[in-house]
């Protein structure tokens, strides 16, 4: 495993921001946290990354224990916050070399280090311009490309496309599966439930410092009701007999308007064939089907609270 944590606490005062918190996240994958403001999730990444100590618990990053061998942790890991790292009075090139000699590489290396990334990131052409004149997605680009100037096998990303327009975000996506591709872990936080759905493998929703539900993408959208399979016919007549042929499969729902039935599931490969055998031994032909699953919004909303009770 990449990550291991068990029973994770953080308070501040009377203030609980981590209650016990247990992860585990494979090595070479997306792991996304998500959950509202202030379910802990920045808190999480900082004592994950060494930036501050845990209260209680236990966690190991990529084979080093975060208390026991913080400075291990750290050569291991990198870092993209938030808040962009990037100096302004710099050029796009100048922050790669400086982060190069942070990192103790040798000059000819780091000039090397620094014009692959360059080229990786799309930011030749913007190379040697300061920072100041880089756009919100170049910003993050290069914030991310200093990240990996130590080579890091595992990478925190705090929310790295907030504020970012749909075209900005999607090139970040497309630089993060390029990562997880050459081997990389990622440990993603996010309130993109689109960024979640796209990007990661395994989803862990934290609400109130607790781990509330973990799984796929799949997983969590059938944890919540609401599913169903639609289907449509011809005319009113076969919209009668499907009606009928169905009975058996309780609280569905018709819309005579729309010749549609709406059949409560989650619209397995078991359910449909179950369906479809009952409408093929009651001769209806189904003109249109689809399946309807809750989304993330929905598993969201669902399963978190705002810190005041609401929704």
């Amino acid at each position: 495993m990449a990550i291991t944590a068990t029973g994770l606490r953080k308070s501040y005062g009377d203030h609980v921001v981590l209650d016990g918190l247990d992860l585990d996240v494979g090595t070479g994958t997306v792991f996304a946290l998500f959950g509202p403001n202030g379910a802990g999730k920045t808190t999480t990444v900082q004592i994950l990354s060494t930036l501050i100590s845990a209260d209680g618990g236990h966690a190991t990053v990529a084979g080093h224990d975060v208390a026991g061998d913080p400075a291990g942790v750290r050569k291991a890991i990198g870092v993209t916050g938030q808040f962009s790292a990037v100096d302004n009075l710099l050029t796009g090139e100048e922050n790669l070399l400086l982060m190069a000699d942070l990192n103790h590489l040798g000059r000819r290396e780091g000039r090397r280090r620094a014009a692959d990334l360059l080229r990786r990131f799309d930011l030749v052409d913007a190379a040697k311009k300061p920072a100041a004149t880089y756009s919100g997605g170049m910003r993050r680009r290069l914030d991310l490309a200093m990240t990996l100037v130590g080579g890091p096998r595992l990478i925190f990303l705090d929310e790295p496309t907030t504020g970012l327009d749909p075209r900005s975000r999607h090139a970040m996506w497309e630089v993060i599966r390029g990562l997880v591709a050459g081997g990389v872990t990622i440990f993603l936080t996010t309130q993109y439930l689109e960024e979640a759905d796209e990007l990661a493998d395994r989803i862990a929703v934290l609400n109130g410092g607790r781990l509330v539900a973990e799984g796929t993408a799949e997983e969590l959208k059938r944890l919540i009701p609401g599913g169903h399979v639609r289907l449509r016919f011809a005319d009113a007549h076969t919209l009668d007999v499907a009606a009928k042929a169905l009975g058996a499969f309780g609280g569905s729902s018709r819309d005579d308007a729309s010749l549609t039935l709406d059949v409560p599931g989650d619209g397995g490969v078991r359910q449909l064939r179950a369906l479809l055998d009952r409408l093929d031994d009651a001769a209806v032909d189904v003109q249109d089907l689809s399946v309807h699953t809750p989304d993330l919004d929905d598993v969201f909303f669902a399963l978190t609270t705002e810190r005041t009770g609401q929704r």
